[in-house]
């Protein structure tokens, strides 16, 4: 399902435009524009939630014809503060999206994310389908309990040494219920605590993550504001199911079966299985629907960068 010749990121480039969102009387989101500013306007929603974004984010997309939107979703990347959890739901995430929408004067753009960016992008899609030019999605995450639940102990199976050095600081009770003492720990004020913390539960999931080795994905969830965002923000979602109904993603991807997309899937994904991509494809069979046999869960790995550059590079046409 992966014939695709291998394409390169298009080259770096800065933002002509960036700033600070005020989004209530606690949280403020970093944004910044780049590419064309009279193109077709793309949101790039990252991963975690609470990975934020970064520079090479921009180069999925070809900057003669997008005006690409980056920003870091509140409470991650350089949006403040970094890790805060009240107010901080999916809702919130939600109406953010239309805040920056709004704020830079877009009538409709195309989505595109990847793991929770992929959550966020169908939630938000569900909401207000009207502002959806299409989709593109990888890494498909629907945020069951038994996608947190192998998360959190499934991923033993595939990466016990990774699994290992996650559960090192728990106690042998602890083990039985995970999310509950990393969230205390996370949770916990005093950075000698949270900051270990982070580190452990970000580092795990940097290191199950590419289909073979990449210190360098490691390195990159090892740093302390990626881990922060990241560890805090996916306990606080995780504890709370994501504030979403059970199952509410696919029982309500109905309304976007007009609008185009396509769904990317490494194989060998082990953070997400491709359980989920599948049950995605079978409730939305007018998404083109790629497997790449020898990726795992990154989008740095080269089929799923390839085939996320080809889809929108192809997208663009549909919107000239």
């Amino acid at each position: 399902m992966n014939n695709h010749t291998p394409v390169s990121l298009y080259p770096e480039i800065q933002p002509y435009r960036h700033g600070m969102l005020p989004l209530d009387e606690l949280h403020t989101m970093y944004w910044e524009e780049s590419g064309n500013p009279s193109g077709i306007p793309v949101v790039f929603l990252h991963g975690g939630p609470g990975a934020g974004s970064t520079p090479n984010h921009r180069r999925f997309f070809d900057p003669a014809s997008y005006r690409i939107i980056v920003y870091d979703q509140r409470g991650a990347g350089r949006s403040t503060p970094l890790g805060e959890i009240r107010n901080n739901t999916t809702l919130h995430l939600i109406n953010d999206l239309e805040s920056l929408r709004r704020f830079l004067n877009i009538d409709r753009w195309f989505v595109f994310g990847g793991s929770w960016g992929s959550t966020l992008a169908l939630a938000y899609g569900e909401a207000h389908p009207e502002r959806c030019l299409g989709f593109a999605l990888r890494g498909i995450f629907l945020c069951r309990k038994p996608e947190i639940d192998w998360f959190l102990y499934g991923l033993r199976h595939f990466f016990p040494e990774a699994w290992h050095e996650f559960t090192a600081p728990l106690s042998a009770t602890e083990r039985n219920d995970i999310l509950s003492a990393y969230h205390r720990r996370l949770m916990n004020p005093d950075p000698a605590i949270h900051l270990p913390a982070a580190r452990h539960w970000s580092s795990y999931e940097g290191s199950c993550s590419t289909l073979l080795p990449d210190p360098a994905t490691v390195g990159y969830f090892s740093g302390d504001t990626v881990a922060l965002g990241l560890a805090r923000l996916e306990a606080h979602y995780f504890n709370h199911d994501i504030f979403l109904p059970e199952n509410s993603l696919l029982d309500n991807v109905h309304k976007l079966h007009n609008i185009p997309a396509v769904i990317v899937q490494g194989r060998y994904d082990a953070v997400c299985p491709i359980v989920s991509a599948d049950d995605l494809h079978h409730a939305w069979p007018q998404a083109e629907y790629i497997v790449i046999d020898d990726a795992g869960h990154s989008v740095w790995e080269p089929g799923i960068r390839t085939a996320l550059i080809n889809t929108m590079n192809r997208f663009k046409t549909l919107a000239a």
